[in-house]
């Protein structure tokens, strides 16, 4: 089942939750990171580590709320980690603000964890086990299941305290009864309602902020309230469970003489748990009873609590100080008849199919890892080596992109090639006008190096009137020619400001051969248009000469023809073209 969410928004390609998940039980799928159920031990750290609060906790707050509005009868077992975890001047308000919003008993999960040391103590009479592992913890019962299934027979074959206190709980208020954790841990969701061996007796779990921001929500102030005591006998140093120690602390009242002295001792944290079972596993360790926590601190250090709320340290101690370590009345109540907190605990890992040499080789050689010099095992992807990563990425729980430096130097080669390429000018300067970034064209065109040149500022070189304007305005300049006389040079320039990385750049286009060829084209065209001025002019001329010629000759011809025609009608006599009267 679904504990874990993501925002997928939110995650982007960081891997710091893969960093700090111990157990690798995050695969990255087109660059999202996404939570495997089968491999997670639910220990949480991701929601921890996680910078953008990409990560949520599937809630069943709204289960709750609707098991009180129904009217049924709604039973809590709140963790003993309350006492120092929630908002409160003493213990007893927060069992008074639980009766505020409507729940009908109110008993503390310690309770359970009575009957759950008792049966500590009996394994440690009997001196059968090797190992003893507690099983209080399911992150720790999830990882030996998981990934260390050859030490599951050293687990403690005993209930967790939640389920134990389930039992007695079902028993005592009956199957209709909705009941109810309430504590620090993510893991207990998965407990109660997956795992077929402990299924039916937890209805709903909520984790403690859900809780404050669900006292907030009804107006609760906690600490104003008058404090009342829960519905259980008082387990007394059972209420230790939830810190560093606790169980141990459990069993001093006990006698627990046997067949071996067992060693007692405590590891808390996944990183330091891991070690112990790997040192396990190696036959490096015997005869221990070893209480093993996934949250460094105890529950009271769970995922489900406000870490910044109070220090774990001074949880630890004040519920050291508070709580006696007294052994449970004598009149406790017995375990139920009927009632068993024998649990099984079985090989749950994951059949994963491994890659041949070969196939890790090719793997790697797809990011240029190719000699012993190029494996980093730089851990930026969240696996420990460059071979971890390799068959993470063939079992389709890692992208080969998920490589940093590769995708780093990858980066700035297909930067420099763009650089060294593009027969455009590039020039990047910062807002003060500082040279950040200088081409090959922009080295060929300005005549200096780029690595000269971005010992300047961009006024040591060009008119940075532009690039100033960008840079304050923000506003892109488009398509301006700009010409350097002094350098022979034309260009039509695009400048535009980058916002995420508040600097300005700029992508000359060197236009002087096309602005040759145009004044050329131009010049053609004035001198055809001067030539064909003086074509018409000449012309005209010619056309005005031929006019005059002949103005010249229409006037002999009159003379002529009027001769003509006088000797005609005078029979040849010579008027000198004048007609007779």
């Amino acid at each position: 089942m679904d504990v874990i969410g993501f925002k997928a928004a939110k995650c982007k390609n960081c891997y710091k939750c893969l960093r700090g998940c111990g157990v690798k039980a995050i695969s990255v799928i087109n660059e999202q990171a996404v939570i495997r159920n089968s491999h997670c031990i639910l220990c949480g750290h991701c929601l921890d580590v996680c910078p953008q609060n990409a990560k949520t906790i599937i809630s069943d707050l709204n289960i709750v709320k609707n098991y009180l509005a129904s009217g049924a009868k709604v039973i809590v077992s709140l963790a003993p980690s309350y006492f120092g975890s929630l908002t409160c001047k003493e213990p007893g308000q927060v069992i008074t603000a639980l009766r505020n919003l409507g729940f009908s008993y109110i008993h503390e999960t310690s309770e359970g964890a009575a009957y759950v040391t008792a049966e500590y103590a009996k394994l440690l009479a009997a001196g059968e086990m090797d190992n003893i592992i507690t099983t209080a913890c399911p992150s720790i019962n999830d990882l030996v299941e998981i990934y260390y299934p050859e030490l599951a027979s050293l687990l403690a074959p005993v209930d967790s305290p939640m389920i134990a206190h389930g039992k007695l709980l079902r028993a005592k208020y009956g199957t209709e009864a909705k009941i109810v954790f309430i504590g620090p841990c993510i893991a207990k969701k998965r407990e109660a309602e997956s795992d077929e061996r402990s299924k039916g007796y937890i209805d709903a779990v909520i984790n403690f902020k859900e809780l404050e921001e669900w006292f907030a929500q009804r107006g609760i102030d906690t600490s104003s309230l008058e404090p009342s005591t829960p519905d259980n006998p008082n387990p007394e140093v059972n209420r230790l469970y939830p810190i560093s120690g606790g169980i141990l602390s459990s069993l001093t009242t006990y006698q627990t003489e046997g067949p071996k002295n067992y060693r007692r001792f405590y590891v808390h944290g996944i990183q330091d748990a891991i070690s112990l079972l790997d040192s396990i596993k190696r036959g490096e360790v015997h005869d221990c009873f070893i209480e093993i926590n996934s949250c460094t601190g105890g529950c009271v250090k769970g995922p489900g609590t406000d870490h910044d709320h109070i220090s774990h340290f001074k949880v630890k101690l004040d519920m050291e100080e508070a709580i006696e370590k007294k052994p449970i009345p004598s009149d406790f109540p017995v375990l139920p008849d009927g009632i068993s907190l024998k649990k099984a605990f079985f090989d749950h890992s994951p059949k994963e199919k491994l890659p041949t040499e070969d196939e890790i080789t090719n793997i790697l050689a797809k990011i240029g890892k190719t000699r012993p010099e190029h494996f980093l095992n730089c851990g930026a992807c969240g696996y420990a080596t460059c071979r971890d990563k390799a068959i993470a990425v063939y079992q389709g729980k890692a992208e080969l992109t998920m490589c940093i430096p590769y995708m780093q130097e990858r980066a700035q080669s297909m930067s420099n090639v763009v650089l060294d390429t593009t027969p455009n000018v590039i020039i990047v300067t910062d807002e003060d006008m500082k040279i950040l970034e200088f081409s090959k064209a922009a080295e060929a065109k300005f005549h200096t190096t780029r690595a000269k040149a971005k010992e300047l500022y961009l006024y040591d070189l060009i008119d940075h009137t532009d690039f100033l304007e960008v840079s304050e305005s923000h506003e892109p300049i488009l398509n301006k020619k700009v010409t350097y006389k002094n350098l022979g040079l034309i260009t039509l320039q695009n400048i535009v400001y980058i916002e995420e990385h508040r600097c300005v750049l700029g992508i000359f286009q060197d236009i002087t051969k096309e602005e040759e060829k145009n004044n050329q084209a131009y010049k053609l065209r004035v001198d055809t248009i001067e030539m064909a001025q003086k074509v018409i002019n000449k012309q005209m001329m010619v056309a005005q000469e031929i006019a005059g010629l002949l103005g010249e000759t229409t006037a002999e011809t009159k003379v002529t023809l009027t001769k003509l025609r006088d000797m005609i009608l005078f029979n040849g006599e010579d008027t000198n073209g004048t007609s007779p009267m």
